[in-house]
C-alpha cells in the first residue's frame, strides 16, 4: 500500500469514528457505529483501493469489539459477538468490491489514455502524408480530415473539426471551384461519389482538379460501418501522355512551396 493522505484516509477516520464513539458512549447511550464504519470502509476503498480498505475493515472490527467490551463489562453478550460477526463480513466484503471496482475503473481510465494518445500520434502521422483521408462514421459524417485534404479543397480547419457530412464536403469543393468539371455535370458528379460512399464501392477513380492535379479517390469500407475515403496524388502517373516538354510543368504544380510553378509564370510573363 503506498503511503499519501488517500491511504491513511480510510484508517485514521476508522480509528477516530471509533475512539469518539467508545468516548461518548460513557456519557451517553451512543447507537452501534458499525453502519458509519462499513461507510468509511467504502470510502478508503474508492481513495486507494483493497490495501487501504481491508486495514480499515481490520480497525473496524478491532474496535468495533472494544467498543461492545466496554459497554457489556468483562465479556461479550450473544447480540454482541452475532453484531461483531455481521460487521466482519460486511467490512471485508466492502473492502473487495470497492478495491475490486476501483482497479477496473483504473484499468479503464488508463487504457482510455492510451487510446487516445495512439489516436493523437496516428493523426500527426497522416497529417504528414500528401495523400488526403477522411474517416467517416456510419452516417457519412467526417470524423478525422488530414491535412492534405484540407490543402487539396481549401478546407478550413473550423469547419474540418466540425464533423462536416460527406456531402457538405463536396458541395465545399463545388463552391470554391476545386473540380475541374463543366458547371451541368457537378449534380451526377456529387451524386456518384454518393453512392460510392453509400454502397463502400472500392473502385479507383480518378478525379481531375482545376489546379492541374490528379487525385485518385477510393473509398474503403470499415468494419464499424464508417468508410475511409483516400485520395492519392497521381498527377504524374496520368499525365504521362502529356507533352514530354511540360513534364516539369505538371511535377511544379505538386511543388507544395509554389516555387517551380512561380518560375514558370515569371518566365511567362
Amino acid at each position: 500500500m503506498r503511503f499519501g493522505w488517500r491511504a491513511i484516509c480510510g484508517p485514521v477516520l476508522t480509528a477516530a469514528t471509533l475512539l469518539l464513539a467508545i468516548l461518548l458512549d460513557r456519557y451517553v447511550a451512543v447507537p452501534s457505529p458499525a453502519p458509519l464504519l462499513v461507510c468509511i470502509v467504502a470510502l478508503a476503498g474508492a481513495l486507494s483501493g483493497f490495501s487501504s480498505a481491508i486495514t480499515s475493515a481490520a480497525l473496524a472490527v478491532t474496535g468495533a469489539a472494544l467498543f461492545f467490551l466496554n459497554r457489556s463489562g468483562v465479556s461479550f453478550m450473544p447480540a454482541d459477538l452475532v453484531r461483531l460477526g455481521l460487521l466482519a463480513v460486511t467490512a471485508i466484503g466492502t473492502a473487495g468490491i470497492t478495491g475490486l471496482m476501483r482497479e477496473r475503473l483504473l484499468g479503464s481510465l488508463a487504457a482510455e489514455r492510451q487510446g487516445h494518445a495512439t489516436a493523437a500520434r496516428l493523426s500527426a502521422a497522416l497529417d504528414q502524408v500528401d495523400i488526403g483521408i477522411v474517416l467517416l462514421d456510419a452516417e457519412t459524417r467526417a470524423e478525422f480530415i488530414n491535412r492534405a485534404f484540407r490543402d487539396y479543397f481549401a478546407l478550413p480547419d473550423e469547419v474540418a473539426d466540425g464533423k462536416p457530412p460527406f456531402i457538405a464536403l463536396m458541395y465545399h469543393g463545388r463552391d470554391t471551384g476545386a473540380f475541374e468539371l463543366p458547371e451541368d455535370e457537378f449534380g451526377t458528379f456529387i451524386a456518384q461519389r454518393m453512392e460510392m460512399v453509400r454502397t463502400g464501392d472500392a473502385t479507383p477513380i480518378n478525379i481531375a482538379l482545376r489546379n492541374g492535379e490528379v487525385l485518385r479517390f477510393v473509398c474503403a469500407a470499415l468494419p464499424n460501418g464508417g468508410r475511409m475515403l483516400s485520395y492519392t496524388p497521381v498527377t504524374d502517373l496520368v499525365r504521362h501522355t502529356d507533352a514530354p516538354a511540360r513534364a516539369d510543368y505538371y511535377r511544379s504544380l505538386r511543388d507544395p512551396t509554389g516555387r517551380r510553378l512561380i518560375r514558370y509564370l515569371r518566365v511567362a510573363e
